[in-house]
């Protein structure tokens, strides 16, 4: 085995350890005497310079194969996505300057980069082992994020919560990995696929289908898709700020690319099955088993589920950080949709791409507005946000672009979103289905903007009881107004990043 290719291929997630170390160093071996902000701000200054030389390294990292096991895949979905996740990470971290939810800045720094390294390794991985052990890196920080707030009840009880659920989850993952490796005897994802095909002709279509559901039952935990989704709206709400923004941004966008390989590969399986399906096996006709079909199926009935659940789950919420939880469930089945109706053109997952890197960069913003008023107020419940225009304007400002956007109200980058991922249905489906189920994610969408103007109506319309004013940190507005000027561009000028995220994908 070359080590040398293979420390190549991770030198990003190399790169963010080494910041995780050199955090701890700084804070507790030269700040431990400094007062709390200063050793936050200094814990967020080396994190955030952490995530700028590992996305100097994401440029000069490749993919690292042994014999035919790819382990990890520099191609497009995995250079953008990674990309994202890094200076997703670094606005998160420049969201803990202002906080101070934690005496232990340097130790959150470090678990956020050690989560990111997870979210690193996912997003490129191509290989079972690789996969899980990404997996679980980003877990079990998250795990501790959710309960970094020790003076806070909710924090604890949400975090053992999460913990629970994302142990169990892991189990079923497990089982049927397994599976797939009793079918194909490899861990590669491409062998697997292939082998899978020919097991399942020979009678173990049974078993692969169980070990679809088991992956999808595992995966769909980490993007919060129902019936997996009992977690979410306890960790949005117990978490603190900062880590709800990673936990709803970094992880989706890295749980997404990774769907975006298993799906890829899937349906490179679904065309061998199609060029085979006419062969003849000892003179009877084939029984190919396309192994994408009940990975399509398995996507779509998650994908309506959470779309019909998340939305009307939502409108109930008296808890604006509940209610971004169950509108994340909705947007998670909007992107599933995306992946069941998956095409070989490099559209399907551009348009997934564009969906989840603008969503994690709307969410961050979200939860760091929400952040701001819940410290004033010491509440996150809509009654907090009355009034909000008069006591700051520019934080209401800032929620009217970002809520708006994530309804999909043009001209605003969350439209283009959905535009882009519905178009992208619509043209790798086939028949009355895939327009049926768009027309159902266009009604929920319309759905949603009811809930998301139940708070705008609070901060424009209603009078509050309190006039006075809501002050935000300098670098916390900072950011906040950079979110909101990047949602409303890249909305105006939607080319700008759909261009980008084409330009890392060969022409075809």
């Amino acid at each position: 085995m070359n080590y040398g290719a293979l420390f190549h291929a991770t030198l990003p997630e190399t790169v963010l350890e080494i910041a995780a170390l050199l955090v701890i160093v700084v804070d507790l071996g030269l700040l431990r005497k400094a007062a709390a902000q200063t050793r936050i701000a200094v814990a967020a200054l080396v994190g955030i310079a952490g995530c700028g030389m590992a996305l100097w390294a994401v440029s000069v990292a490749g993919p690292y194969s042994y014999g035919n096991e790819l382990l990890l895949a520099a191609n497009g979905s995995a250079i953008v996505a990674q990309i994202a996740i890094l200076i997703l990470t670094a606005l998160t971290l420049l969201l803990l300057i202002d906080t101070t939810f934690t005496r232990h800045a340097g130790e959150y720094a470090s678990v956020v980069l050690m989560a990111a390294a997870g979210g690193l390794i996912i997003s490129a991985a191509q290989d079972l082992l690789v996969i899980f052990t990404g997996l679980e890196l980003l877990s079990l920080g998250l795990y501790i994020l959710t309960a970094f707030a020790k003076q806070s009840g909710k924090s604890a009880e949400s975090a053992i919560k999460y913990y629970l659920f994302g142990g169990m989850s892991a189990a079923f993952l497990l089982f049927g990995f397994s599976y797939l490796y009793g079918l194909s005897g490899s861990t590669s994802l491409q062998k697997i696929v292939q082998e899978s095909y020919f097991a399942s002709i020979a009678g173990g279509a049974p078993l692969l289908i169980l070990a679809l559901v088991m992956v999808a039952v595992g995966l769909g935990f980490k993007v919060a898709a129902v019936p997996f989704h009992l977690w979410a709206p306890d960790t949005y709400e117990g978490a603190p700020a900062p880590a709800a923004a990673f936990i709803a941004s970094v992880s989706k966008v890295a749980s997404f690319a990774l769907l975006i390989s298993i799906s890829t590969a899937m349906l490179h399986a679904f065309d061998m099955a199609n060029s085979v399906q006419a062969l003849a096996l000892n003179g009877q006709p084939s029984k190919a088993f396309g192994v994408a079909a009940p990975w399509s199926l398995i996507l779509t009935i998650l994908s309506v589920a959470s779309m019909v659940l998340g939305n009307l789950a939502a409108l109930a919420q008296t808890s604006v950080r509940r209610l971004l939880a169950y509108s994340a469930i909705a947007h998670a089945g909007y992107i599933l949709l995306g992946l069941a109706f998956f095409s070989t053109t490099n559209l399907s997952s551009q348009a997934i791409l564009y969906y989840i890197v603008t969503y994690g960069l709307t969410t961050i913003g979200a939860f760091g507005a929400v952040g701001v008023v819940e410290r004033a107020t010491g509440s996150d419940k809509l009654d907090a946000f009355l009034g909000l225009q008069k006591r700051n304007p520019l934080l209401a400002a800032i929620l009217l672009v970002l809520f708006l956007s994530l309804a999909g109200i043009p001209p605003l980058v969350g439209f283009w979103a959905k535009f882009n991922l519905f178009a992208a249905v619509l043209g790798a489906g086939s028949g009355k289905v895939a327009l049926i189920l768009v027309a159902l994610a266009v009604a929920f969408s319309a759905v949603s903007l009811y809930y998301y103007l139940q708070v705008l109506k609070r901060v424009y319309v209603l009078p509050g009881t309190d006039e006075s004013p809501i002050r935000a940190g300098f670098v916390t507005t900072a950011v906040l107004v950079l979110i909101a000027a990047a949602v409303l561009v890249l909305g105006c000028f939607p080319a700008l990043l759909e261009g980008w995220i084409a330009g890392f994908y060969p022409v075809i």
